[in-house]
């Protein structure tokens, strides 16, 4: 069966992303544009450098066509938020990207976007789902991609130098130049290196690049910037004695730092230094967006600054959506999405690197000094982040005993509330946990965030005892 999670539909190749569940997809959401009297006015979709991915987009596009869709087909592997853009800028009504973010290599998948470039909602992925999945092969209608290209109905599209001018146009360029800053980027195998070079480029920034090869293994690594898979980016930064590195993930919605030093930086560092350039320095005024499973620090920040900071369930549409409905400055999650006011509405790591730079450039401080700044104001707080896979039998274990039956260990800490919001999430006066199931994988996940990383590892590992998952702080 074909179900969406929090990040699209995604799948083993060959087991559930296949090419008739493709064209399942493909088939549902024609049908609903044709419904809407959208079909017309067109989609745009693109495709990562995963195993399989153009071949996808074609047997998509080519279902897209047959149903009567108009197809603006994105005839070069390029960045999720490039679609999201797009959708954008064109004024489409919908989008697809055939990616499977940062999972395993293994996996490919599906994301769609509605109209402004937004994440597709729940209430849209569900009816494409189970359309999807009541669908014969004998009932979808589909062209060959030659045919279709040859009567108009697929059209090529190249739109990066508009996307890669949009950013350009929104960040300080002449205080980049001037600062002549050394970065070493990591696109990890995935799609940023052509969009990031070309604006690292232009700002006179020396770069040095780093797996920047087209390898659908991502080099056997989880293409997910982490300090797992980063080491080879924190050797780089120290042997080129650069300011920053920069990585991003397989379909570069994500982004991973490394500081002058070869320590990498937090994703939840990097929002919060982004937030509170973005309101001391450039004097912007308005809100923070935070999932369920991001760092309060922002909560901090944006209170010394008189403003609030809004917490959303896990999923890029639901940070997406507070942000409109509240008029925000930045939006993230501690996973390394982030958006900010006036560009796309979905996470873009190749806008949040060029922010970042340009925070180095304006203030001139070394990346560490601003992460420790930064803590001498607000105070420390760490997170420690830990998942296990799941059976369907643990799942449900775990499921009735902390959705249902809602058994909580003692943490030796006053409970200040707790919420069901999306998981479990206790509140305390110096901290928080929260344990939820994952949207994309079949693991379940726990977070806590406290005064030092040996405290949040202390409350992950009661909440794990408490479920009879194996521990352990390596």
């Amino acid at each position: 069966m074909i179900e969406f999670g929090t990040g699209g539909w995604r799948a083993i190749i060959g087991d559930g992303f296949t090419r008739d569940n493709i064209q399942r997809i493909a088939c549902a959401l024609a049908r609903r544009m044709v419904r809407e009297h959208t079909a017309e006015k067109g989609i745009c979709v693109g495709y990562d450098r995963r195993f399989l991915s153009r071949e996808a987009c074609i047997w998509f596009s080519e279902v897209m066509a047959g149903e009567g869709v108009h197809v603006y087909f994105v005839n070069l592997s390029c960045p999720t938020p490039q679609v999201m853009f797009t959708v954008k800028s064109m004024a489409l009504s919908y989008g697809a990207m055939i990616t499977a973010s940062h999972n395993p290599a293994i996996y490919n998948g599906i994301k769609l976007f509605t109209f402004g470039g937004r994440d597709a909602a729940e209430e849209y992925t569900e009816a494409i789902a189970a359309e999807a999945n009541q669908l014969s092969p004998e009932a979808i209608r589909s062209v060959s991609f030659e045919k279709a290209v040859e009567e108009g109905s697929i059209e090529y599209i190249d739109p990066r130098d508009q996307y890669l001018d949009s950013i350009l146009a929104q960040v300080d360029t002449q205080a980049i130049r001037k600062r002549r800053l050394r970065v070493v980027l990591d696109p990890m195998f995935g799609v940023s290196v052509t969009g990031l070079m070309t604006i690292l480029y232009s700002t006179r920034c020396d770069l040095d690049v780093i797996n920047d090869r087209h390898d659908a293994f991502f080099g056997r690594h989880l293409p997910a910037p982490t300090p797992e898979t980063l080491v080879d980016l924190q050797a780089a930064v120290r042997d080129h004695s650069a300011d920053v590195g920069i990585a991003t993930d397989g379909d570069a919605d994500r982004l991973g730092i490394i500081d002058e030093k070869g320590r990498y930086v937090s994703a939840n560092e990097v929002l919060a230094l982004l937030y509170y350039y973005l309101l001391r320095y450039k004097g912007w005024h308005g809100a923070a967006v935070r999932n369920i499973a991001t760092t309060h620090l922002l909560d901090r920040i944006a209170h010394s600054f008189g403003e609030e900071c809004i917490e959303v369930p896990v999923g890029f549409k639901h940070i997406s959506k507070g942000m409109e409905e509240h008029d925000a400055v930045i939006g993230g999650e501690s996973s390394g999405g982030l958006t900010v006011r006036g560009h796309i509405a979905g996470k873009d790591g190749l806008y949040a690197a060029s922010l970042l730079v340009e925070m180095l450039a304006v203030t001139g401080k070394p990346l560490s000094q601003l992460v420790q700044d930064l803590y001498d104001q607000f105070g420390e707080m760490h997170m420690a982040e830990y998942d296990w896979a799941l059976t369907e039998e643990s799942k449900k274990r775990i499921h009735q005993t902390v959705m249902i039956d809602q058994t909580l260990p003692d943490f030796g800490h006053t409970v200040e509330k707790i919420s069901y919001l999306d998981g479990c999430k206790v509140y305390f006066t110096d901290g928080w946990i929260i344990v939820r199931f994952s949207g994309t994988e079949p693991r379940v996940r726990i977070f806590a965030e406290a005064d030092t990383i040996d405290h949040a590892r202390t409350l992950v590992k009661t909440m794990a005892d408490a479920l009879d998952l194996p521990f352990s702080e390596e």
